[in-house]
């Protein structure tokens, strides 16, 4: 068994098709976020990356390291598979840039779709003007470590949110959130029908049919103590 600090586990794949992936690249996060009663979603993280680029959807490779510290991080980039997240739990610790410009060259090299990263990272100029998806708590242009500890393949939190290897991850403008792998199917069916449902309110609003009665039947209801 390998030591507690420096497991590499290898990651089941789960049975989540392509589709379903690509299905979740048309929806926004807010709209998935609102599907999952706004429990998953991480927070404190902002994009680096052109905000042109695509969203970002993939499947969870986590790392836990030690802040500042980004030894596990290569190893992990030297495991990820085509459509992975590089997803890194580094404390929040933002004293010392995590990836930088080689990392994400590297990664997007191997088909890697993105970085998120409770952590700083650097060369935010280089991220800024690609395509590359990377979320990050902060910048620092102080590099990291390369000591240890860590671990690849283990439960993280990021942001507030517990990440589990091979869950969906699902970044844009707005910011990340985490589809639990093994309710990926029922989490899109539900965000999709929100999807329509919300096209359908905005052709109200573009022609002025557009209502709300909802809102004095709240006022209403609070007014009355219920």
């Amino acid at each position: 068994m390998s030591m507690i600090g420096f497991r590499i586990l290898e990651r089941e794949q789960p049975a989540i098709p392509a589709e379903t992936l690509r299905r979740f690249s048309e929806i926004g996060s807010a709209q998935i976020s609102d599907c999952m009663n706004r429990l998953y979603g991480v927070v404190g993280l902002r994009p680096q990356h052109a905000s042109t680029a695509a969203r970002m959807v993939g499947l969870a490779l986590t790392v836990k390291t030690r802040p500042g510290d980004n030894l596990l991080i290569h190893k992990a980039i030297s495991m990820g598979l085509p459509g992975d997240v590089i997803v890194v739990d580094g404390g929040g610790e933002t004293g010392n840039a995590l990836v930088g410009e080689l990392m994400a060259m590297d990664a997007q090299r191997r088909g890697i779709v993105g970085f998120v990263i409770d952590g700083a990272v650097r060369d935010v100029d280089v991220f800024q003007s690609g395509a590359f998806a990377c979320y990050a708590r902060g910048v620092s242009h102080r590099g990291p470590y390369k000591d240890g500890p860590g671990e690849v393949n283990v439960p993280v939190s990021v942001g507030g949110q517990v990440v589990f290897p091979g869950d969906v991850i699902i970044g844009d403008a707005d910011g990340v959130v985490v589809v639990p792998a093994g309710h990926a199917e029922a989490v899109l069916e539900a965000a999709s029908r929100k999807e329509e449902a919300e096209a359908g309110i905005k052709e109200k609003i573009s022609n002025g049919t557009y209502s709300k009665p909802w809102v004095d039947e709240t006022i209403a209801a609070r007014r009355e103590g219920k």
